[in-house]
């Protein structure tokens, strides 16, 4: 296939991945009017929206399968009519029970949106170039998290959050046309038809291989991370501690994504110029945990400096550099990638990426019990504890140690 149309399939694959982040986020800017809608407190809504990570993570390794035994195409339109129910589900949803079912069905649609384009690049381009897309997959999904910034905010306030789940629907349907009528199909390689039995025992021994048990461990902090800052406690943060009201908040919040929309390009460039994965993976995530704890620590470096509190600028610019440095997650990528024999990319990859959203239904379920001991400040501190320790546990069991 010439370069331009595989470069287009991918980007076009990448539509799953902007609704994807625009879907799971849009939390983040909507929790005092989602709590008094659905009759919750912000801890319960954590717990709600805690499903979407899980629901992702449990039909992860069967959309791995799936994109092995029937290619990229299929697994991705199928995904994007099932993420797409989920956003209508979600803006029907009348209560706690509704939005947990929506919620569920939107994390099981969305598991595959960004394996689907990076398992397309994974079989089409060579090591070097891999690098670069994937870092641009992952730059051009974050997109999505632009959406549910600013623009969301804006739709939120002059409407409701039910249109915000409207418009992520408008975008699975646009997605699901774009993909249909423009991606090529494509046929893996054939391989004996087995029973899925089997098929899952293969994706634990893929798993548990020396070049992927370090990876494993940092993918569990590293969404996480994102999913809880980006798309849960930075919006009460800024609104509920800082004092901001939504669209500011959302102004901010924005910024955070064009960084982390930018992050990742830069990160595979550098990459591909300086190599070190394991390096610039460790230093990126245990600098992202400073950020988070010097967030944190405002208030009482604003009484140290003998002001009433930090100004907005510093949560900006700590929130900026947070999503440029977090954005280094999508290395682990390429290291999965150089693991596994190509017929094992889509075990391999999703094997990650169950990692990657396992951490973060954990990781946000606990930030909400945290909360409600110690407030949005304790939540933020407990994904910077976890983003220490597996980057510490990553670089023990790092590839090639």
């Amino acid at each position: 296939m010439p370069a331009t149309p595989v470069a287009l399939a991918i980007l076009l694959l990448c539509t799953g991945h902007i609704f994807s982040n625009a879907a799971r986020t849009l939390p983040a800017v909507a929790v005092d009017v989602l709590t008094r809608d659905l009759g919750i407190t912000a801890t319960e809504l954590a717990q709600i929206t805690g499903i979407f990570p899980a629901a992702f993570a449990a039909v992860m390794i069967p959309v791995g399968i799936a994109l092995d035994r029937y290619g990229v195409k299929r697994t991705n339109l199928f995904l994007l009519t099932v993420a797409g129910c989920g956003a209508v589900m979600a803006a029907l949803a009348t209560g706690p029970w509704s939005m947990a079912l929506a919620q569920a069905v939107l994390g099981a649609g969305c598991s595959g949106m960004l394996m689907c384009p990076i398992t397309f690049a994974a079989r089409a381009l060579t090591a070097p170039r891999f690098a670069v897309w994937s870092g641009i997959i992952q730059a051009t999904g974050n997109t999505g998290m632009l959406l549910s910034a600013s623009p969301l905010a804006l739709l939120i306030e002059a409407v409701d959050w039910r249109a915000g789940f409207w418009a992520c629907g408008a975008i699975a349907a646009l997605a699901i046309a774009l993909v249909a009528l423009l991606v090529p199909s494509d046929r893996p390689a054939p391989t004996p038809r087995r029973g899925l039995a089997h098929d899952l025992r293969e994706v634990g021994r893929v798993a548990l291989t020396p070049g992927l048990r370090g990876v494993m461990v940092f993918t569990f902090a590293s969404f996480a991370a994102v999913l809880g800052v980006r798309g849960l406690w930075g919006g009460p943060w800024l609104m509920e501690v800082k004092g901001l009201d939504r669209i500011t908040a959302g102004n901010v919040l924005l910024a955070c994504t064009v960084a982390l929309t930018i992050g990742p390009a830069l990160a595979g460039l550098l990459l591909k110029r300086i190599g070190h994965a394991p390096a610039l993976m460790t230093i990126s995530h245990l600098t992202c945990a400073g950020l988070i704890a010097l967030i944190v620590a405002g208030g009482p470096i604003a009484g140290f400096l003998g002001l009433p509190a930090m100004p907005v600028a510093w949560d900006l610019v700590l929130l900026v550099l947070f999503g440029a440095i977090i954005s280094f997650q999508v290395l682990a990528f390429s290291l999965v990638r150089g693991a596994v024999p190509p017929e094992q990319t889509g075990r391999a990859l999703s094997c990650a990426n169950l990692s990657f959203f396992f951490g973060a239904a954990v990781l946000q379920g606990l930030s909400g019990l945290v909360a409600g001991w110690g407030g949005n400040g304790a939540a933020l501190l407990t994904f910077a504890v976890a983003l220490v320790i597996c980057s510490l546990g990553f670089w023990v069991l790092r590839p090639g140690r």
